[in-house]
């Protein structure tokens, strides 16, 4: 019996690791969507050597592969036209069913904040008809996958995510822009749609392209060196982190024993109130410690009193005399004023010591506001009448603040690509979708190089062919003051057309918001890019997808005729005047112009400018579409010129 049982706790043992070597990356999981009519690859993990077999149940055929040294397998499963639910069978020692799968069409949708914005939008940020759109949004034929962010400075295997049904409930949280492209992909084709979700606020472009993509352009060498040293050497910069860590909070937490004396040995003096980084700590984050004598008068002794001293530039711990007496540590501490009570145990007549202990996390440090907020005055009583303690303080300065070594940002070139978009490859799929572009801005000529490159690096990585790869091109927005370096960066999303095969841009010039750069049409955004889908992708009859973009121009006569493609039936201008045209002199200064259109073309004039050598058009960070196609889509911005 006794044998028995034991032979049973082997076998079992066994089992449990050999069910336990079996692995899937998150993408095989129930309710996923596989791209139809292709051989999808399917993959994961298993025993060295390990047996595979993978079938599903739309057809009898199993597929077989076998685990590598490595433990890894991949084989090629075929999938029929779309369809579903379907069970998909992945047998390696032990066996599991994933559910509920559907066949159909599968895209990435990646970028930035403008990407990530969700359907019900953000607090400052809403989205056209979130509520309406949220209720309506019963499309169980429509699964949705969102990537959880991270940053990796090595590929990874796989990534953290779940895919789920559209539902009210799930499209909540879901890209805005991916879920309207896919529900307008869904109503046209009546197929089943699969959404992969990965992006990244505030993101550059450089974050989501492969090491080896950035190295053939040479301009990011420099922080893909530091990255490479980061991965030889990360154990010992985790542990170099941890100590340096480790000795901050020490010093944050410091009890104030040896700063809260009297003496004044290796203090400097600063007047206050002023930010530090204008009073001799340039660029300082840390802990400074500051103290102030105070003589209070013999009525005071004994008695409560009220210390003010204004904003303080992070955090603070105050004492008295030695004695930690209140702290400011929580919410937005950098703009709450100090107001603290000071016992009347602790007061004495004479000489008093004011210390406080300011704890400055970033940007400026330090006691701030104005000279009137510093002073010490008796509990109920007035401040006119107090202790004035503006002027001359003693600082001395205890640590400065760690900046890690592990960089955890994620505009570092490839870090993004590595950790969340490495994974999903070669999943296999349709096509990709963008919104990115922002974070470039004021770097367009160097996006005209890059952005074509991410693409193709994708492509490359992918081993599809020249998938679809649509994008939108940025909307118009303030900048902040800037001029053109916005619409720089809109021209070289633009040339990334010509510069690379099929693909195709969604513009936006005519709804965005020049006082968001998160525009809330997001329902049209979706719906735009989808055109490029249906028309480009699917060959659906009849699709307009695209607004004018120009083509080329010639001087007549003092005059410039514009030509585009994507005219459809004729060009228009917008509901007022055909606005947003420049002509560029021999000086090379641009001057505004007459526009009018004639049929396809675009005839535009200026007195100022009789030998014109270039022409632009809506080529400012806010400026706003005129121009439209027969359709009602809007023209591209566009520059003759060379980028800058």
């Amino acid at each position: 019996m006794k044998r028995l049982l034991l032979l049973c706790f082997v076998l079992l043992s066994l089992g449990n690791r050999i069910a336990a070597q079996l692995k899937l990356p998150a993408l095989f999981a129930d309710s996923m969507v596989l791209q139809r009519n292709t051989s999808a690859p399917v993959w994961g993990w298993a025993a060295p050597g390990q047996k595979v077999e993978v079938s599903g149940s739309w057809s009898d055929k199993v597929i077989r592969a076998v685990a590598g040294n490595d433990g890894k397998w991949m084989l090629r499963l075929p999938t029929p036209g779309a369809g579903g639910p379907y069970t998909l069978r992945i047998k390696a020692g032990t066996e599991k069913r994933l559910q509920g799968v559907l066949i159909g069409e599968v895209w990435i949708c990646s970028g930035q904040s403008n990407m990530e914005m969700p359907v019900e939008g953000w607090t400052t940020d809403p989205v056209r008809n979130s509520a309406q759109e949220i209720a309506a949004a019963n499309y169980p034929a429509i699964r949705l996958f969102t990537v959880e962010k991270d940053i990796a400075y090595a590929p990874r295997e796989d990534v953290k995510g779940t895919w789920s049904a559209c539902s009210p409930a799930s499209v909540r949280t879901f890209s805005a822009t991916a879920y309207f492209f896919g529900k307008e992909l869904y109503n046209k084709l009546k197929v089943p749609v699969g959404l992969i979700h990965t992006s990244w606020g505030g993101t550059v472009a450089e974050a989501w392209t492969s090491e080896a993509g950035l190295r053939t352009m040479g301009d990011f060498n420099k922080e893909l060196g530091t990255i490479d040293s980061i991965r030889e050497n990360r154990a010992a910069i985790v542990e170099q982190d941890r100590r340096n860590d480790l000795k901050w909070q020490q010093a944050v937490n410091d009890d104030g024993a040896a700063y809260t004396t009297a003496d004044g040995t290796g203090w400097k003096t600063m007047k206050l109130p002023v930010f530090w980084e204008d009073a001799g700590l340039p660029d300082i984050d840390g802990v400074v410690w500051f103290k102030h004598r105070v003589m209070i008068p013999r009525e005071w002794a004994g008695k409560a009193l009220r210390l003010d001293l204004g904003p303080i530039d992070d955090r603070d711990v105050m004492y008295f005399n030695g004695v930690a007496v209140d702290s400011t540590t929580q919410g937005f501490t950098w703009a709450a004023e100090r107001h603290y009570s000071i016992p009347g145990k602790l007061v004495k007549a004479g000489d008093n010591m004011i210390t406080v202990k300011i704890i400055d996390d970033g940007g400026s440090g330090g006691m701030y506001g104005k000279a009137e907020q510093m002073v010490l005055y008796p509990a109920g009583g007035v401040a006119a009448s107090g202790i004035k303690l503006n002027g001359e303080w003693q600082y001395k300065l205890a640590a400065v603040k760690p900046k890690p070594l592990l960089n955890t940002w994620p505009n570092q070139p490839s870090v993004l690509y590595n950790a969340m978009i490495a994974p999903l490859v070669p999943f296999a799929i349709k096509g990709a979708i963008w919104y990115q572009g922002e974070s470039n801005v004021g770097r367009a000529k160097q996006y005209t190089t890059l952005f074509p490159l991410m693409i193709g690096d994708w492509r490359r990585k992918w081993d599809q062919g020249n998938f679809p790869f649509y994008f939108v091109q940025i909307a118009p927005f303030k900048y902040w003051g800037e001029t053109t370096q916005a619409a720089e960066l809109r021209d070289a999303q633009r040339r990334t057309l010509s510069l690379s095969p099929h693909t195709g841009m969604a513009v936006t010039l005519d709804i965005g918001n020049t006082d968001n750069i998160h525009p809330s049409d997001k329902p049209e955004v979706g719906k735009r890019l989808a055109l490029w889908a249906l028309g480009e992708t699917y060959k659906m009859n009849g699709t307009v997808y695209s607004g004018p973009l120009y083509k080329n121009f010639e001087v007549k006569e003092h005059k410039v005729v514009v030509s585009f493609t994507h005219t459809d039936s004729g060009l228009k201008a917008g509901s007022g005047a055909l606005e947003g045209f420049e002509l560029q002199g021999a000086d090379g200064l641009w001057k505004p112009a007459t526009a009018v259109v004639e049929g396809n073309t675009v005839v535009v004039s200026s007195d100022a400018v009789l030998n014109p050598i270039g022409v632009r058009y809506a080529f400012y960070a806010a400026s706003a579409g005129t121009l439209f196609n027969g359709s009602g889509l809007p023209a591209s911005s566009f520059t003759s010129a060379a980028l800058k």
